[in-house]
């Protein structure tokens, strides 16, 4: 059967200091209790992975997935989103995701950081036999998205050739280790749409590592065709965060969200199900696209509980999976084929 695999979850958004959420194997438990199959394992949180010892041990990486395969589940990714995200920052952003890394740090010592971790996140995901690396991919020039002030000629060309001074040395090293980078497009990072991909793209040579994690709900909320997307970078979705939204404009807000707290925007992020985005064709485009990849839920929804939502994804992505015909379904009409026959039919002998 050749099928997305699923259903996963992303662990990140659950985990809190108590039961059955406060350890690899207590949340291990509780995933695959709901139906999960697989989980996405945050690189950075220290109670699901000891990141040095998985980037230096092997052994210890084994214990790993057999702690999971105990419980019935695959790992699916190593996600290195927060380093990702502050490996290139623009100074107008360093305090506000001081939180994504050691206090104190800035400039080139804070990307010198991130660029460590995203390296032992490399020689982990290696151990543990990955594919790829989810992550963001940070950026200098987030804040110039919208024109105006009107921005000088090359200013956004130096963004990238900065953003990809960084990250080429760390696609060579994923490559080396049989890995892709999965880019998550997302707002707050330089590289959040088609366009900027492309530029990206551009920007390392087209590396063979720079792939994409497809996510739809950052789309909908940009107003993007989500599906023709797929369309257009079908060859580039190495990994696949399934997650909801909506966008309902008024005339109070739209777009850009007014500052309002994520219930009020027009644009919200949902529980699978309750928003907008069409599944069942995203699922059908992935799966005519070739992705074979991990199906995994990343939660987040401002009106229904984490709890709900997690019990509700895994029954949701399952039914969407897509086993891929083998055969064409007019088969039983077919005849063999004679080049003479052919030319019978064309009216050709």
């Amino acid at each position: 059967m050749s099928a997305i695999k699923g259903p996963a979850i992303l662990l990140a958004q659950f985990l809190r200091d108590e039961e059955p959420y406060n350890n690899l194997q207590n949340i291990g438990r509780w995933a695959a209790g709901l139906g999960y199959k697989g989980v996405q394992i945050p690189a950075w949180d220290a109670r699901l992975v000891d990141l040095d010892k998985a980037a230096e041990s092997k052994g210890y990486c084994d214990d790993l997935r057999g702690t999971l395969a105990e419980l019935g589940l695959e790992l699916t990714e190593l996600a290195g989103h927060l380093a990702g995200q502050v490996l290139a920052l623009s100074s107008a952003y360093e305090l506000a995701f001081e939180g994504f890394y050691p206090a104190g740090l800035r400039g080139k010592d804070r990307a010198k950081w991130a660029a460590g971790e995203l390296e032992k996140t490399i020689r982990a995901s290696a151990n543990l036999g990955m594919d790829n690396i989810p992550t963001l991919s940070g950026g200098f020039a987030w804040h110039m998205a919208y024109p105006w002030p009107q921005r000088p000629p090359g200013l956004i060309e130096l963004a990238f050739s900065e953003l990809a001074a960084l990250w080429k040395p760390l696609l060579d090293m994923a490559q080396d280790h049989g890995l892709v980078f999965t880019y998550e497009l997302h707002p707050g990072s330089d590289v959040y749409d088609g366009a900027t991909f492309e530029m990206f793209l551009e920007s390392v040579d087209g590396h063979p590592a720079a792939c994409i994690n497809y996510d739809p709900s950052h789309f909908l909320l940009q107003q993007l065709d989500y599906c023709e997307f797929i369309r257009l970078y079908g060859d580039r979705i190495k990994a696949f965060h399934v997650k909801d939204a909506e966008f309902r404009p008024d005339g109070r807000v739209g777009v850009y969200g007014g500052y309002q707290s994520w219930a009020g925007r027009a644009g919200r992020f949902r529980s699978l199900g309750d928003g907008q985005v069409d599944f069942k064709r995203v699922f059908t485009l992935l799966t005519e696209a070739g992705f074979r990849g991990w199906a995994v839920l990343e939660w987040e929804c401002c009106v229904k509980s984490p709890e709900q939502g997690a019990k509700e994804g895994a029954p949701f992505i399952a039914r969407h999976i897509i086993e891929a015909t083998e055969v064409a379904f007019d088969d039983f009409a077919g005849a063999e084929t004679d080049p003479g026959r052919n030319r019978q039919i064309l009216g050709l002998s």
